[in-house]
């Protein structure tokens, strides 16, 4: 068990700041799923913006393929894979 702490911590330091921090979230909601924060409530605007969404996906129930998206954001796929 040891090992796998100090593995964690190693990966750790080579973190960038966003990807601690998406981690740091992750083992919080592990370590205590219960845990909420003011955060972490919704919005009215938060609830249309959820309610459109689902709407969306259900006359839309594949969604937008990858290429698609990444052809409306100027990009390649072989950029993205690079």
């Amino acid at each position: 068990m040891n090992v796998a702490k100090q593995q964690a911590h190693q990966l750790s330091e080579q973190l960038e700041f966003s990807q601690l921090a998406a981690v740091l979230q992750l083992l919080q909601v592990m370590v205590d799923p219960g845990h909420h924060s003011s955060e972490d409530e919704l919005t009215a605007e938060d609830r249309q913006a959820v309610a459109a969404s689902r709407e969306w996906f259900q006359k839309n129930p594949d969604g937008i393929p990858l290429e698609q998206v990444v052809a409306e954001c100027g990009l390649t796929m072989e950029g993205i894979q690079r």
